[in-house]
């Protein structure tokens, strides 16, 4: 017999008064976990990348168990006592299916609705959130690409964010998406975007919004267009705009074992110190004795010597390396007149330059700012200054893990704009 998630969750405590999400392009749920936080339920997640999916699918799981007091069946996963597939067994049918892995398109969006109606059940749907990968809109997507992504079809993936609005006709939503989607084709995609919004019945507002004013120790600026229906008359909201009073070594970093590069567990690691304030305050460091995928990257001893240099510069002279400038025979790649940041150590003293999907790649834009450990940050630390809780497990390998942790939003952020959506609706 089939339920609808709101059947499976109905005998959960307050889930009546709870208002409900569909997220797209979900990515490894940042935003989503924010919406959780402050009390939202998820109706399904839309994501095209399996890795993400997957872990999609692990933290419904632990949310799950968490509301109905089995959650040492997550921990038990997380320690190695079972396998995945055990794992997501105990997940009802129709949660395990709230996570849709497949690719928005004209294609897909017949089959979409489908399951989503399932799952929707004829329920009233609060909200929609997500925002479009956006590396076409970005300004770093544009200058590699020679027709600066004019012609790259994630320009055009707002029209099926809007053929939900009016499938679902949500009260609200909301879109995320990085500063260059502003100045893309000459404001060309943002104009598309209102015209479109606005033809289905929606009025819209966006602001420039930076995770750092949310408690998030990152300096990460994101446009977040919020919508409304037309005929609930309401405006953009107000956030307050706080600067943060916390450090990244001293704060975030400071309990987490030391490691040299290429050491590390993906699996659990036990905490070196007592936990900070600020770990307290967020909940990033939450309730358990254990995190887990505190793991570094191995690096050569070229690497080494140059993260060496780079991290002595900032931590005594404050000023960040010159890849041009480094010893000739540090040199390895050709260009020396663009990206000579491309080794960047993380602000001890302050807030985190921005996490992206880049750190995938290689850790060099991530030095971790203590010179004794000379490594890149690991995906622990990445996932931190994210503000994931420690309890959130990113599924597959530490390369897939770092490209989750660099597409998210930070949950910190996500959980001001929901509070704020909250007391709207």
């Amino acid at each position: 017999m089939n339920h609808s998630i709101f059947e499976i969750k109905e005998n959960l405590k307050n889930n009546m008064n709870n208002m409900n999400f569909i997220d797209l392009f979900a990515g490894a749920g940042g935003l989503s976990e924010g919406f959780i936080k402050s009390g939202f339920t998820p109706i399904a997640h839309v994501e095209m990348n399996k890795d993400a999916c997957d872990t999609l699918r692990t933290r419904t799981a632990f949310h799950y168990l968490k509301e109905n007091n089995r959650i040492n069946e997550y921990y038990d996963y997380l320690k190695g006592g079972i396998t995945r597939k055990e794992f997501w067994d105990k997940l009802p049918k129709e949660l395990f299916n709230s996570v849709i892995n497949t690719e928005i398109s004209s294609e897909t969006i017949p089959y979409l609705f489908e399951s989503i109606d399932k799952l929707v059940n004829n329920e009233e749907v609060d909200l929609v959130i997500g925002g479009p990968p956006c590396q076409a809109y970005s300004v770093a997507g544009r200058a590699r690409d020679p027709k600066g992504m004019t012609e790259d079809p994630r320009n055009f993936l707002y029209k099926y964010y809007v053929e939900f609005l009016n499938r679902y006709r949500p009260n609200m939503f909301v879109f995320e998406n990085v500063p260059g989607i502003l100045s893309a084709n000459n404001g060309e995609y943002l104009k598309m975007i209102f015209d479109a919004v606005k033809e289905v019945g929606y009025d819209l507002n966006y602001k420039i919004l930076n995770a750092k004013n949310f408690n998030v120790l990152q300096d990460r600026k994101r446009v977040i267009i919020i919508g409304w229906k037309q005929e609930l008359n309401l405006e953009y909201p107000d956030f307050n705009e706080v600067e943060p009073k916390y450090k990244i070594l001293k704060d975030l970093f400071s309990d987490l074992p030391k490691l040299n590069n290429g050491e590390g567990s993906f699996g659990v690691v036990k905490y070196a110190k007592k936990t900070s304030e600020y770990l307290e305050k967020t909940q990033i460091r939450n309730g358990i004795d254990f995190t887990t995928q505190h793991i570094a990257r191995p690096n050569n001893e070229n690497d080494l010597q140059i993260y060496r240099i780079a991290v002595n510069k900032w931590v005594k002279d404050n000023k960040r390396l010159n890849y041009a400038e480094l010893p000739p025979n540090l040199i390895k790649h050709n260009n020396t007149k663009s990206f000579t940041n491309r080794f960047q150590v993380v602000n001890h003293e302050g807030v985190s330059h921005t996490v992206v999907a880049h750190i995938a790649m290689d850790g060099h834009y991530y030095i971790h700012p203590d010179i004794q450990q000379n490594r890149s940050i690991t995906v622990r630390e990445a996932a931190r200054i994210q503000s994931f809780p420690d309890d959130y497990f990113f599924e597959s390998s530490r390369t897939a893990a770092f490209k989750q942790i660099g597409n998210a939003v930070p949950v910190l952020m996500a959980k001001g704009i929901a509070d704020k959506i909250k007391e709207i609706l």
